[in-house]
Parts: structure tokens; C-alpha cells; sequence
């Protein structure tokens, strides 16, 4: 395909498994185009360490790319670490291009209903049974405090939690949403929650912090780039309930910490993800790849 289509460019959206693929493939051409790479939040600190294959392959992918491009700085480094040449070029952004501040931006009035989201669905990395069982410990506290979750609407685990837990009438599932309808949610929100072991830069932690919401997140190396706790956000070992329960507490009984915190990233996202800004940065990215051709 690659000799048929003379593409300036090929840019493979992840390692496992289509940068697997293209690393085999322009390494069997003589006169290749420049590859692209881009890292999500799990190829290094999940997948690359799952099997034998995966380490050869995944240290093989970042071997043969030109460049890197990944949705936090924490990747970069690792691919250093995997054997990326230290000569060749990388790139740090988004996987969604950037923030759309025209859809998602904060509501016109500070949120004053105790109304918490998760919107990771879910996910093998995503600690859902620690954010369900944290639930009626904010309930014992803060009776009236509404759970929203996306992406897990008649999903049989978080039914079957539900029902355990007694908390029928504090839950809400949602299906996948659209965008504009995503902002409309995250704006109802006072409290973001993203229990996760492994992550990148979450697209929905960042849209969340840009409509106003109250990010408590796992505390990883990558999500530290984005939170510093107490300042805009809380982190926790998403593993432990009770903390996990008093940092949303926190979030919601502290709404000057809020108004603080949605200042803060408020600058935040406008100075480092605004999407036009971001778009403009990966095109020139783009055209110095192919001006300067492949590395090797």
C-alpha cells in the first residue's frame, strides 16, 4: 500500500498494533517516508511489559519511528528509555488536538449542586469498583449528592453495583455522548472523578477541567503535569476508597477551593491545549517531517 499510495507521511495512531505494523513495513522499503508514532497512555506502562512480543515489538516500533508524538510528557521519556534516538524529533500534545474552548468552557454560574461525574466508562485501567463503593460514603455525608456516569448505561457491572450498594436513586448512567452534549454534562458538574491506574493525558479530564468541573483523578506521573493537588485539583490511589471518597468530599463541602482551581486551569487550558494553537503546532510538525525526510 505504501509503494502504491507514495504517501509524504504515514503516521500510525498508536503502537499495538498499527505501529507495529508500519515499523515492519517501512523497514522493508528502500526509500521509505518519514514515520510518525503516536503514543497513547498505555502502550508503555500497560501494554509494552504484557508478553514478550509486545517488549520486542514495542521497543522495535519506537526504534524505527522518526518521531514521536505523545499526549504527555511522561511518554517522551519512556520512549527514550525503549530506545527512540535521542537525535530524532517528538512532539507533545493532546490526542484530540487540543480543547475547544468554543464548545467546552465553563458555565455561566459556579455549580452549586453536589453533582459528580465520571466519564470514563468502562475500562481495565479505570478503578470503577473503588468509584462505586466510595459513593455511599459521600451519601452518608452529603445525602443529596448525585453520581453521573457516561459510557456505562446498561452496563450489567455497574447495574449490579448499583443494586448492591443501595444507591439506585444517586445514580445516573449515560450512554456515550457527543461533544456538545458532553460540555452541556460536564457543565452540571461540580466534581470531576477519574479513577485510573494507567493513563496518559485523558481527553476527558482536560474537557472536564475547561467546563469548570473539579478534577479528582489517580495520582500518576502523566496527570501531574495537568494537576497539582490542592491548587487545582486532588489526586489519590485510586485503589482506596475512603480517600477517594473524601477528595470528592473535599471538592464539593470547599467551593472556594473550586473557584480557585477553575481559575487556575482556566489559564492552564488556554495556554497549553487551546485546540487551534495545538492544530497549528502538529502541522508544522507535519511539514518539518516531510521537509526533512527520514532520519535513518
Amino acid at each position: 500500500m505504501i509503494e502504491r499510495v507514495q504517501p509524504e507521511l504515514i503516521h500510525a495512531m498508536r503502537i499495538p498494533y498499527e505501529g507495529m505494523l508500519a515499523a515492519d513495513a517501512v523497514a522493508a522499503l528502500k526509500n521509505p517516508p518519514p514515520l510518525l508514532v503516536s503514543i497513547w497512555g498505555n502502550d508503555f506502562t500497560l501494554h509494552a511489559e504484557s508478553s514478550p512480543l509486545m517488549r520486542h515489538y514495542t521497543g522495535w516500533t519506537v526504534r524505527v519511528a522518526d518521531a514521536i508524538h505523545a499526549d504527555c510528557r511522561r511518554d517522551l521519556r519512556l520512549a527514550r528509555q525503549w530506545g527512540f534516538p535521542t537525535d530524532r524529533p517528538t512532539f507533545a500534545a493532546p490526542g484530540n488536538g487540543g480543547i475547544n474552548t468554543e464548545v467546552f468552557h465553563p458555565p455561566a454560574a459556579p455549580v452549586a449542586d453536589p453533582v459528580i461525574i465520571n466519564p470514563r466508562g468502562f475500562r481495565g485501567y479505570v478503578r470503577n469498583d473503588t468509584f462505586f463503593q466510595s459513593i455511599p460514603k459521600v451519601l452518608a455525608k452529603i445525602p443529596n449528592a448525585r453520581f453521573v456516569c457516561v459510557s456505562m448505561a446498561g452496563e450489567p457491572q455497574a447495574l449490579k453495583w448499583i443494586e448492591q450498594l443501595g444507591i439506585q436513586n444517586s445514580v445516573e448512567l449515560l450512554p456515550p455522548l457527543p461533544h456538545a452534549a458532553m460540555a452541556d454534562v460536564f457543565r452540571s458538574a461540580a466534581v470531576l472523578v477519574s479513577p485510573s491506574t494507567h493513563d496518559g493525558t485523558p481527553n476527558t479530564l482536560l474537557e472536564g477541567m475547561a467546563c469548570g468541573c473539579f478534577p479528582v483523578a489517580g495520582d500518576l506521573e502523566s496527570i501531574r503535569e495537568w494537576i497539582t493537588p490542592g491548587v487545582n485539583g486532588l489526586l489519590v490511589n485510586p485503589a482506596e476508597t475512603d480517600s477517594l471518597a473524601q477528595a470528592i468530599l473535599t471538592g464539593l463541602g470547599q467551593p472556594e477551593l473550586r473557584a480557585r482551581a477553575d481559575q487556575h486551569n482556566r489559564r492552564l487550558i488556554a495556554d497549553r491545549v487551546e485546540y487551534a494553537q495545538t492544530m497549528a503546532r502538529a502541522a508544522e510538525f507535519y511539514k518539518r517531517l516531510v521537509r526533512e525526510g527520514v532520519s535513518k
